[in-house]
């Protein structure tokens, strides 16, 4: 039996198909008749919809666990066979939402329809399958929830169970181990432990940022615009909502307007600005451009906003406003290898220099919906490429994946955790120059259309401090802590020489509070490093009267007496290094 690649995207959701399918069959083993709607695989795991006559219970999914395992154990075979319509109609006829699927599919102009069947249960699938039920060592079902079929709630609800499935049982223990760690640096829960931000149902999907966390948001957002100065960036904002007649002209509005907010001014159509690119568009069209000005790199941290069903709102990670660390730079065909090279370095620094994560990368092409011609698409395709490989660096190409108006890189993170999140991207852009008659004045003294390049490196500035936020569990480097020192006076005699040294360290711009509350030393200890404060400075008689403080780690490391000046130096050294 080959073994399975698991690091192999098609490889994983393969197995987690088939165990789709033993969850299935498990569930008409036990349930006669259920009627059987779709089980896909997804990124992490699969589910099964089900349409029956009462809600599971958890004492429901534990028995359909049970015969998960025991089905996945008598090592079924994945059958795989090509029907007609009359013959799969008549196999399915007591399965109202496989009927529908088949009408869809003769619909569509299918000939055959395709099957598999393992054990005694039969399934409309187009696969692939594995060989068999005996690959799949272990399969844990995790929930249940409501889904309508179809995603639309004008269709019935149905019972949707969730689960994942492993080809060694050591994998299943490893997941989770991974997932209790996961629950841990939830960052909704150490959000509110911290007071970092809040989620209010006056706003669904909107996050409320509190003051220690645009402490965190305002560090992100300074380390962005000196490293953007830097590179020759110049930072433009520009308005939340503008007239309907540009995102038509964008093609915004045919391709995404049902992602979008609406609203009238003076009997006037506007949108909300579910992306930056239009303005930045208007403001280079304000003056006229030689050759000589370009590039010209524009950056913006843009609000926008996008509409989010309810159902998959979730925290920072999928929001309904947002703000895009956004840039655009303007550029000749001539510079585009020059241009996407200095974005892949500036995203390398970030990823790498600053917040030590690995990364890989993936090449996104030309999707169905595209603008412009397919010989354009090809040229945009063949720079990032060829930008990439003279970095030497190894990516993975998604067919179709791109922006409707150009193909893009991505750019993958792996946090401590081990998990990957998708935030830099560098989409290049000949369609929307073309499309708003974008001109620069050439070497010949006539005009020539600029290439477009779109690049985020946060990606969404909440999305990005949710991942920070779990992949330090809320201990952010010093740099970072919305409470970098936490100073403790033993008794009340000790307060005044405390509040003397805070105000030391805040006049040098150390984030610093003084706990003077009458708990004991212990408990005050305690909460700081629940806090997360990166030092906790203990002061008594002899911390007053030798002009020092005690020094102690979050982690309960205590490094003794300090000199207040040496301390506040290395303090200020550290967060100017970022570390």
């Amino acid at each position: 039996m080959k073994k399975i690649d698991w690091s192999n995207e098609e490889e994983r959701h393969r197995f987690w198909h088939s165990s789709s399918h033993v969850l299935a069959a498990a569930v008409k083993k036990l349930y006669p008749g259920v009627k059987f709607a779709i089980g896909p695989p997804i990124e992490n795991g699969f589910y099964y919809d089900f349409d029956v006559e009462k809600p599971f219970t958890p004492q429901d999914l534990k028995k359909i666990q049970k015969q998960a395992k025991k089905f996945a154990g008598g090592s079924h075979k994945f059958e795989h066979k090509e029907i007609g319509f009359a013959e799969a109609e008549k196999m399915f006829k007591d399965q109202p939402y496989k009927l529908e699927l088949i009408n869809d599919l003769k619909n569509a102009g299918e000939k055959k329809l395709s099957i598999y069947t393992s054990g005694d249960f039969v399934d409309l699938c187009k696969g692939p399958h594995l060989k068999g039920t005996e690959e799949i060592k272990a399969i844990k079902l995790l929930k249940v929830a409501g889904a309508y079929w179809k995603g639309s709630e004008k269709n019935k609800m149905l019972q949707r169970i969730y689960g994942i499935a492993f080809p060694e049982k050591e994998m299943l223990e490893v997941w989770v181990k991974q997932r209790e760690e996961a629950a841990k640096r939830n960052h909704l829960k150490i959000g509110k432990e911290l007071d970092l931000f809040s989620m209010h149902e006056e706003s669904p999907g909107i996050p409320f940022f509190h003051g220690k966390g645009m402490v965190v948001w305002n560090e992100l957002a300074k380390l962005w615009r000196e490293e953007h100065a830097k590179r020759g960036y110049e930072e433009l904002n520009t308005p939340i909502i503008l007239k309907k007649i540009l995102w038509e002209q964008s093609g915004h509005w045919d391709h995404y307007k049902e992602n979008m907010y609406f609203t009238k001014v003076d009997d006037e159509d506007y949108a909300i600005k579910p992306m930056n690119c239009p303005g930045g568009i208007l403001i280079f069209k304000t003056a006229r451009h030689s050759y000589k000005d370009l590039p010209i790199r524009a950056g913006e941290m843009g609000v926008v906003h996008r509409h989010e069903l309810s159902g998959v709102l979730n925290g920072l990670f999928r929001v309904r406003k947002f703000t895009q660390d956004d840039a655009h730079i303007f550029c000749t065909e001539e510079q585009i290898a020059q241009e996407i090279v200095g974005v892949i370095d500036l995203v390398d620094f970030f990823y790498t220099k600053i917040f030590g994560f690995e990364y890989h990368v993936e090449l996104s092409t030309m999707p169905e919906n595209a603008l412009g011609s397919k010989e354009t698409w090809d040229t945009a395709e063949n720079a990032l490429k060829k930008a990439m490989t003279s970095k030497k660096m190894n990516f993975k190409v998604n067919e179709g994946d791109g922006a409707f108006y150009g193909p893009k890189i991505d750019f993958h993170i792996k946090d401590s955790m081990g998990r990957t999140w998708q935030c830099a991207t560098i989409q290049l852009d000949f369609a929307m120059p073309e499309k708003f008659s974008l001109e620069y004045i050439g070497k010949d003294d006539k005009p020539h259309r600029p290439v477009m390049i779109h690049r985020v490196v946060y990606g969404s500035m909440e999305r990005f401090m949710g991942i920070l936020i779990e992949h330090y569990a809320g201990a952010f480097p010093l740099w970072l802590n919305p409470v970098q020192v936490a100073i403790v006076p033993i008794a009340d005699r000790h307060a005044d020489y405390a509040e003397k040294v805070g105000a030391e360290m805040l006049d040098k711009g150390i984030r610093v509070e003084v706990d003077s509350r009458g708990e004991s030393v212990a408990y005050k200890i305690r909460h700081w490093q629940k806090l997360k404060a990166n030092y906790i400075l203990v002061i008594g008689d002899n911390e007053k009267k030798n002009k020092t403080v005690n020094v102690r780690t979050r982690d309960g490391k205590v490094l003794g007496e300090k000199n207040v000046k040496e301390f506040i130096e290395e303090t200020m050294e550290k967060t100017c290094k970022r570390e």
